[in-house]
């Protein structure tokens, strides 16, 4: 089969690779469509420790085209989408109900092979069967959705709250619609990108700026989500929850990347900085909010390229251009 190959650090290639046959519990799905992600990226770039070479891709949907013994719940002809996490359930952090913090954590896409392929193998208890409406390639921004609903249950927000977006992205417009649907008194986004800004004031942004300090709040604002990773942004943020407000860090920062924090306003003004890493206990919810709609893929997705141009569709994403990009084996 064709497959998008990370083959060494800086070097993705598109070549033919073995067709994969499913262990016993397992399924193999033809992908429908497979997103780009920041961890790609990371990936690319030599971060998160993965065995090269590998096919990347933990963003994907597709039908269920063969079975490995024992699996029950999916049929070959079934249209899934994939969560991507794979868990020891045997270390602490599982034990305990934190599976996203595994010890051994592992996941489709970044430590074995992923969607970016015309198959993929998955365990059949990680298929999320798609109900009749929902387009199978639109499925494939279930997984990012799910990060987002992780980051949610970690905010608690409450109702009223006045929200600060840091990045309107794929993953930044996907806070927003979720700030909307849990009640948020405003939702305003900054970023530096102007095509990007618009589209989040499509979406019925509060208000939009490429700096916060265009926008009028001077008390700061409840909930403040760096949805970026960079350091600037962070940094600032940081400096702009109000007093018993919350900072969630929610982008995928480089390793290298710090912030000063100053430890007595934490204190004085109860501020809670928190972070939100993948997926927890969310995919189930993200694919029944999708399915009622919560998200536009017209809008969310901005780019369609074939399976082929994945270095290409990867450059792309790296320059910030569009939204979120799929390949389409």
């Amino acid at each position: 089969m064709k497959a998008a190959v990370i083959e060494s650090v800086g070097k993705a290639v598109v070549s033919e690779v073995p067709d994969p046959t499913p262990e016993p519990g397992q399924v193999v799905v033809e992908v429908a469509a497979c997103g780009l992600c920041g961890t790609d990226l990371h990936i690319l770039q030599g971060e998160f420790a993965p065995t090269l070479p590998i096919v990347p891709g933990h963003e994907f949907a597709g039908e269920v085209v063969a079975l490995g013994s024992g699996v029950t719940s999916v049929a070959v002809g079934d249209r899934v989408a994939v969560d991507p996490s794979l868990y020891c359930y045997a270390c602490r952090y599982c034990r305990t109900g934190h599976n996203n913090l595994c010890e051994r954590w592992a996941a489709i896409g970044v430590s074995t092979a992923g969607g970016a392929a015309q198959y993929a193998v998955a365990p059949e208890s990680n298929c999320v069967k798609l109900p009749d409406h929902i387009r199978t390639a639109d499925a494939a921004l279930i997984e990012p959705l799910s990060c987002a609903v992780r980051g949610y249950d970690v905010l608690n927000s409450r109702l009223g709250s006045h929200v600060l977006i840091y990045g309107s992205g794929t993953m930044g417009l996907m806070m927003l619609e979720l700030a909307k649907k849990t009640g948020a008194a405003s939702v305003d986004v900054v970023d530096l990108n102007p095509e990007r800004l618009a589209t989040a004031q499509q979406l019925g942004v509060s208000a939009a700026a490429a700096g916060a300090d265009e926008l009028d709040r001077p008390q700061g604002w409840d909930v403040v989500i760096d949805a970026t990773g960079n350091a600037a942004a962070i940094q600032d943020g940081i400096g702009r929850v109000a007093k018993a407000g919350t900072f969630l860090q929610f982008g995928v920062a480089d390793y290298a990347t710090t912030a000063t924090i100053e430890p007595y306003k934490i204190y004085n003004q109860e501020i809670t900085i928190t972070g939100s890493m993948a997926v927890l206990h969310s995919y189930e919810r993200a694919a029944e909010l999708f399915a009622g709609g919560v998200l536009d893929p017209e809008v969310f997705i901005s780019d369609r390229l074939p399976l082929d141009s994945y270095p290409d569709a990867l450059a792309r994403f790296a320059s910030g251009v569009g939204r979120k990009i799929v390949v389409v084996p």
